[in-house]
């Protein structure tokens, strides 16, 4: 068997663009890579010349015939930015998405850096928590999570980010949290069981059970919203990140439940993504 020829950065970075069947195939391989250097992004382009050792190349190779496999970057160097953080993931819970920061955005514009309750339900990594946390620094965040190896996670990133109005406790949505809320937050299961998407791409390494939920993808949001109510302070918000073609019955939904003052935001790419509602008064 003929050994395999030396790679160099530039050669690397060529042979993971022809070989990642991918949109972000360089991108991709540029992750990889700084994960086996141990460099910034910069060296790659720096230092294009450089030959990998033995021991890099073998590492590169094999990341990258798991990545041509269809695991997720994040999974394979495990960490994933999300907003201004870089937060450690693993395959107990989703891989924080740019779209989910369209959550955040929405959260932030609404309540202003004070003496706020905000709950994160279904927390995961704490990405939206410890996102939301890092901008309002006097807002206290309660995050749920009922998977507790992703409790741990939530709470390492808590720890290695050192951000300290969070608190991670594990439980089903509302149930371990102690309200009332200013505000709810949460980007729960909303896939539809009989999505196709499920066999494809990065979904395939995902844990179903963060990503798909019973009636048409609602009922997590269902659950949610009928909870919230007992938990929300009168003119509390609450928001769901949910699929782009939910808003309308999300908003159903809320209406039908007593919500008030609805809107849908859309996230990068055009597509209605967060819907927020208004708890105006208690539950009759």
């Amino acid at each position: 068997m003929t050994a395999e020829a030396p790679l160099s950065i530039a050669g690397a970075l060529a042979r993971g663009q022809a070989t990642i069947a991918s949109d972000t195939a360089r991108l991709d391989t540029e992750l990889l890579l700084c994960e086996v250097l141990g460099k910034p992004r910069s060296y790659l382009f720096t230092w294009p010349e450089r030959t990998l050792d033995p021991a890099q190349q073998q590492r590169f190779l094999e990341l990258l015939a798991r990545r041509v496999a269809g695991e997720p970057v994040a999974h394979l160097t495990g960490f994933r930015d999300f907003w201004t953080l870089t937060l450690e993931v693993s395959a107990d819970t989703l891989i924080p998405r740019p779209d989910t920061e369209t959550l955040v955005e929405a959260a932030l514009a609404l309540l202003p850096d004070g003496d706020y309750r905000v709950a994160d339900l279904g927390t995961g990594t704490g990405a939206i928590a410890l996102a939301l946390a890092s901008e309002r620094p006097h807002w206290q965040l309660q995050a749920s999570e009922r998977v507790e190896a992703a409790v741990a996670l939530a709470r390492r990133n808590c720890a290695r980010l050192q951000i300290p109005n969070v608190q991670v406790l594990h439980g089903s949505w509302l149930e371990p949290l102690q309200g009332p809320f200013d505000m709810i937050v949460s980007n729960p299961p909303y896939i539809d069981p009989q999505d196709p998407h499920l066999v494809q791409g990065d979904l395939r390494f995902e844990p179903r059970s963060a990503l798909v939920a019973e009636e048409a993808g609602l009922a997590d949001i269902r659950t949610i919203a009928e909870q919230a109510r007992r938990q929300l302070l009168p003119s509390g918000w609450l928001l769901f990140e949910h699929g782009y073609d939910q808003a309308p019955a999300v908003q159903v939904l809320l209406a039908g439940l007593g919500y008030a003052q609805l809107s849908t935001l859309h996230d990068l790419g055009g597509q209605p993504r967060v819907t927020q509602a208004r708890w105006l008064g208690e539950e009759d």
